[in-house]
């Protein structure tokens, strides 16, 4: 099964352009410590990941019912905190993904099963 793994905030308690070099090589540690552990882990497969730019950058589109696009600056109103990264992988199952995640730097997450949709 794929899951799509959103990583909100920044992963720490300052910003990352604020975190000194020091802090910032620890974290690119964890980074490579979970790359590690989806190669060693049978079943697994890291299929996509990114970090993203901050909140300020991000644009949402809006299609009303009679197909008017809007779009505005910034995340979703209801966001406090911007998404920090994704990571998108196949895993055999919940409890696998949960047990990688394990590995990064602190983050509130969310986990999402991906819907196989063939047309």
């Amino acid at each position: 099964m794929r899951y799509l793994v959103l990583l909100i905030g920044d992963g720490a308690e300052k910003p990352w352009p604020e975190q000194t070099e020091d802090e910032q090589s620890a974290a690119m540690e964890k980074f490579g410590a979970f790359d590690a552990a989806c190669r060693e882990r049978e079943g697994v497969e890291l299929l996509a990941g990114e970090a993203l730019s901050g909140p300020d950058d991000a644009t949402v589109m809006r299609t009303s019912s009679e197909g008017r696009v809007a779009l505005t600056d910034g995340p979703y109103a209801e966001v406090i905190e911007g998404m920090g990264g994704f990571y998108l992988l196949e895993a055999p199952d919940l409890d696998v993904v949960v047990e990688l995640l394990r590995v990064l730097p602190r983050y509130d997450i969310q986990i999402h099963p991906t819907v196989d949709v063939t047309l």
